[in-house]
């Protein structure tokens, strides 16, 4: 009988006034290379019973500057731009996985594993070859978790993306067979027709000599002269003949050849190492029924060396075949690793990106997403201070039940998000009063949660969606909104120099800029600050005075201050080179290029209380 496990959320232990409770420790199964066959069987059926299937990640890093990270003025466009130029230099080394269930009566019922990864190159192919940033942070806090590197190293899954797979399979050598379609041999010119009639002959004679000389002799001097002589050589046990070709069509008119004359061979493609086709072998079967066995046993081996290749893309698979809804936290900046590390590159815009993700995952819910329906929660970035949140301000008692076995070393500390996530979700349709155990079999396209599905919620990066008008204040946790048109970004002002004594510098600077209210000033980094504009049309007036030293602003130009608008901060995010200081980025684009302002429908939330405030640090 399995030992079952239940864990309650809202539970009490014996600790002193000064004593900090100790941290939940749920029966994770962590997987590594050694236990990943068995563990992949195991996980497919727990996918197979439960009803969502939440995924966590752990990387060697997110951001490598301040200016980096999904900051409040992102756009869509840029937060991905960003997103994908993390996701492309740090790597994976933990994915968590976690399918569950939500019962009718508060019951989580969950199955978490962690998946130990490392891009290692087992096929001596090329790939994954991956060179990778890591960011002491993340493996300082991931050494405190005893994260166990060796493990990682040695023991850690492989991978290959299906891009890769495709490009790898014409590389490992193994022979396989081919669909090619027979076409008309009235489609053939005359060299096709020349080198088909020489294949049979070949292969014709070759056969007589095969079947002659099972009758002549079993001496094996005599019979390995005759191979040498023929060409031939044995397939496992099954004589075999390799033809050299030159080009794909005629491996095509080989095969084409075999199955229409000859009913008891079987013809496969020998790949080059290189890619291509170095020869067809054709197996000679001694039945109709060895032949089957062949075909069946070729399909075997293709399947278990496909198997071996993907590694641990086989969990990916499993998740996106089943369609079951996707749970995450942060889903822009998961995603954007799942795609490049196990689909295929990451493509240039996000419209791309999105439709070439939801082919593979069509259904993600971010929990970020909903925690903006509870209101004031969308302060809270992190798992823990959400759930804290939740257990502090609403009734909702989820009951968590891990069903499965594991060590408590297995348990102490990896994998542990994915179960936040999961309570997270289950705790958020109890307070939306949503059934999740029925809502993934719901074709009602108003449900909550399909409102929700595949929103790449920014929320805890400083994206809101918001219905309020231009009297809330922009100081309060309640964002306004603005277009992209009225943010200018500025550097070249003194080292050292506040957010606030840039402003009083702007503010004496013209008299179209005198007043407290027309703008705003916060700075991005220490050498960099974006300036928003209350004002229709006065940011462009800016960029022009700034440029032609107009009044007061002549003086600043002068000792080196620096203007440019959304459009450069746009090419900088696509450059795909994001330098450790924003101004130098922006300086670098903006040199020699006039700055042309143009109307754009794209808005972004100006959220002061998010804002990366230097003065304060």
């Amino acid at each position: 009988m399995m030992l079952r496990r239940r864990f309650l959320c809202t539970h009490t232990s014996n600790f002193s006034i000064n004593q900090k409770p100790a941290p939940r420790q749920w029966p994770i199964k962590q997987v590594t290379k050694s236990n990943f066959s068995d563990s992949l069987h195991e996980l497919d059926n727990k996918i197979s019973d439960s009803d969502f299937v939440a995924v966590s990640l752990q990387t060697t890093g997110s951001y490598s500057s301040a200016w980096h990270r999904l900051l409040p003025f992102d756009t869509a466009e840029t937060a991905y731009l960003k997103a994908k130029y993390a996701a492309e230099r740090f790597q994976m080394l933990q994915f968590a996985v976690c399918p569950f269930s939500v019962r009718a009566s508060n019951k989580l019922v969950a199955y978490p594993f962690n998946f130990h990864l490392f891009p290692r190159d087992e096929h001596k192919i090329g790939m994954p070859c991956y060179s990778f940033s890591c960011q002491p942070s993340y493996l300082t806090s991931m050494a405190r978790e005893d994260f166990d590197f060796n493990v990682c190293i040695y023991d850690g899954i492989s991978y290959l993306s299906r891009a890769q797979e495709l490009a790898a399979k014409g590389q490992i050598g193994n022979p396989v067979s081919s669909g090619y379609v027979a076409q008309s041999p009235s489609s053939r010119s005359v060299a096709d027709n020349v080198f088909v009639e020489r294949i049979k002959s070949r292969v014709g004679h070759w056969i007589s000599a095969c079947k002659h000389s099972d009758t002549r002799t079993n001496d094996v001097l005599v019979n390995s002269l005759r191979k040498l002589i023929l060409g031939g050589e044995d397939y496992g046990s099954r004589p075999s003949l390799n033809i050299d070709v030159c080009s794909e069509r005629q491996v095509q008119l080989v095969f084409e050849m075999v199955k229409s004359e000859y009913e008891n061979v079987v013809p496969l493609i020998i790949p080059a190492k290189g890619g291509g086709t170095q020869a067809v072998r054709v197996v000679l079967t001694s039945s109709k029924e060895d032949r089957h066995l062949l075909e069946k046993e070729l399909q075997n081996m293709e399947e278990e060396q496909s198997k071996h290749v993907r590694g641990f893309r086989e969990v990916i698979d499993l998740i996106s075949s089943s369609q079951k809804p996707v749970i995450a936290h942060k889903s822009l900046n998961d995603f954007t690793f799942i795609h490049s590390k196990f689909l295929a590159p990451l493509p240039p815009t996000i419209d791309e990106f999105r439709s070439s993700l939801h082919s593979a995952f069509p259904n993600i819910l971010d929990v970020n997403h909903l925690m903006k329906e509870v209101g004031p929660l969308n302060k809270y970035t992190n798992l823990p201070g959400a759930i804290s949140y939740l257990k502090r301000n609403f009734f909702a008692p989820i009951e968590i039940e891990i069903p499965q076995k594991a060590s408590m070393e297995e348990s102490k500390n990896h994998g542990h998000n994915v179960v936040r996530i999961s309570e997270l979700f289950a705790k958020l349709c109890f307070i939306l009063k949503m059934a999740p155990e029925t809502e993934p079999h719901n074709r009602d396209g108003s449900s909550m949660l399909k409102r929700c599905s595949n929103v790449f919620n920014l929320g805890s990066n400083g994206f809101q969606d918001s219905n309020e008008g231009d009297d809330i204040s922009v100081w309060t946790h309640n964002p306004t909104k603005t277009s992209i048109n009225n943010l200018v970004f500025v550097w070249g002002f003194r080292s050292g120099t506040s957010a606030r004594r840039l402003k009083n510098l702007l503010l004496k600077s013209h008299e179209m800029m005198s007043e407290d209210d027309v703008f705003d000033v916060r700075l991005v980094d220490k050498n960099c600050a974006v300036v928003v504009f209350w004002k229709t049309r006065l940011s462009e007036w800016f960029l022009t005075a700034i440029g032609s030293g107009d009044g007061g602003l002549r003086e600043l130009a002068t000792e080196g201050l620096m203007a440019a608008g959304y459009e450069a901060y746009k090419r900088v995010c696509k450059s795909e080179i994001l330098g450790a200081d924003l101004a130098d980025s922006l300086a670098e684009f903006d040199r020699g290029v006039s700055e042309t302002h143009t109307e754009e429908s794209a808005e972004v939330y100006w959220n002061n209380e998010l804002m990366i405030n230097l003065d304060d640090l």
